[in-house]
């Protein structure tokens, strides 16, 4: 009969009891729900971005850790991709297209951007930046990030064309710079003649994409083009890009240019120069450093300048170069942009410049007297990035360029004639474009 006892003073010590408990219950499992709110608002937001790997590394010991330094709140995930570009391209396309992509910032190459916008994989930056703020970059970089009049790529890395010359050789000959195609030729000769070098002039005469950027500066010096954007216009079977082949095949013709220049990328055509073999070059901004370096043979005897032309005609200097968007799927745009923000901001990318040696995209870094203190040829390099043209806008650019590919080798290397492969590219590109 013991377990009557405590029954019969049950109900009047439930209530009680009850109240009180649900009381404590309650403010514990609310204590409980805002020290998680808490705890998780507090969790810093990762954004995933994919480069190639040898970019990876300066951007995690560079701007990366500076902005997160900045930002606690906000960390970036930088994926390493393969070395190849088109194989980040790919990887990029792949994750788009299977509609799961992991990437909140994209990192673009300057002829990417028509394509991924035209996919419906960015997101629309036009109103997120003013007129005034754009102009802190080149014109024609920021032209390369829109699609049909609206902005979907900010540069943070420059890259343009360079002609290089050996100026101890010219000024011991009493040449100047060369101006023309046809200087070029001339001076070149006269050094071999002479047996001053053994070659004359290098370029990149492999097919593939190197090609296409080699050629449109060619083909902007004789004032010719390749695709017109707006129209889609193709100009590949017109007269002056037939005297820009003519040239090409002319350096070879006349030796200037080595025999297997038509299987040159450039490290080859690189390797060739620093070791004093040429007194020309065509190559990109980071040949420089390169050719300087304390155990280089040329060191000290390099100039550069805008590319040769045609008398009367404009130097063409092909784009290149990085540039930041935000994938349309991303879950954190508004940090996402906030990280564009700093990674092309003057402070970050003046230090990019001294910690990795990238060109930067800011026009006033060029002339900035720390940067040119460290770097004495951006101020040169800066007017050659005033000549820069772009390769077609195009969101089939990739099929357009291997159009352009195929037939300008042909050309090149006598598998067809000029007339013929410009003739039948023309032709499948304007099928490709409907034109």
């Amino acid at each position: 009969m013991l377990y009557r006892q405590p029954l019969k003073k049950l109900p009047k010590f439930l209530p009680k009891f009850t109240f009180w408990q649900l009381g404590v219950f309650l403010s514990l499992l609310l204590g409980i729900v805002l020290f998680a709110w808490t705890v998780l608002s507090q969790q810093p937001i990762t954004l995933n971005l994919l480069m190639t790997a040898p970019d990876a590394q300066p951007w995690k010991q560079g701007m990366v850790k500076e902005f997160e330094a900045q930002n606690p709140g906000i960390r970036i995930n930088i994926i390493e991709g393969p070395n190849a570009t088109n194989l980040v391209e790919d990887l990029y396309t792949s994750a788009f297209i299977l509609g799961d992509s992991p990437y909140d910032l994209v990192n673009m190459d300057v002829i990417w951007a028509p394509k991924f916008a035209a996919a419906g994989w960015l997101l629309d930056l036009s109103d997120r930046i003013s007129p005034e703020e754009l102009k802190a970059f080149s014109p024609k970089d920021i032209e390369a990030g829109r699609y049909e009049g609206r902005l979907y790529r900010i540069p943070v890395r420059s890259d343009v064309g360079v002609f290089y010359y050996r100026q101890d050789l010219l000024a011991a000959a009493g040449y100047e710079p060369p101006e023309t195609f046809a200087d070029l030729l001339k001076i070149s000769q006269a050094l071999q003649k002479d047996k001053k070098i053994p070659l004359g002039y290098l370029w990149q005469g492999k097919q593939y994409e190197g090609l296409s950027a080699m050629f449109v500066e060619v083909l902007e010096g004789f004032g010719g083009f390749w695709v017109n954007p707006e129209t889609l216009e193709v100009g590949l079977d017109r007269a002056e890009t037939l005297q820009a082949i003519e040239f090409l095949r002319s350096t070879i013709k006349e030796g200037v240019s080595p025999a297997g220049v038509t299987t040159y990328q450039e490290d080859e055509t690189l390797n060739l120069f620093k070791s004093g073999q040429a007194a020309f070059i065509r190559s990109w901004p980071y040949l420089w450093p390169i050719a300087n370096e304390e155990s280089s043979p040329i060191k000290g005897k390099v100039g550069i300048k805008p590319m040769v032309r045609a008398p009367s005609k404009n130097s063409g200097a092909c784009l290149g170069g990085w540039g930041l968007g935000i994938a349309k799927s991303s879950q954190h745009p508004a940090e996402a942009w906030k990280a564009i923000q700093f990674f092309t901001s003057k402070e970050a990318q003046k230090q990019f410049i001294f910690q990795a040696g990238y060109v930067p995209s800011r026009r006033e870094l060029f002339t900035d007297p720390d940067v040119v203190a460290k770097y004495s040829h951006y101020p040169q390099l800066l007017e050659v990035g005033d000549s820069a043209v772009l390769r077609p806008p195009l969101a089939q650019y990739a099929q357009v360029s291997d159009i352009l590919q195929r037939y300008l080798s042909a050309a090149l290397t006598n598998q067809m004639t000029p007339e013929k492969a410009m003739k039948a590219a023309a032709a499948e590109t304007r099928r490709l474009l409907g034109t």
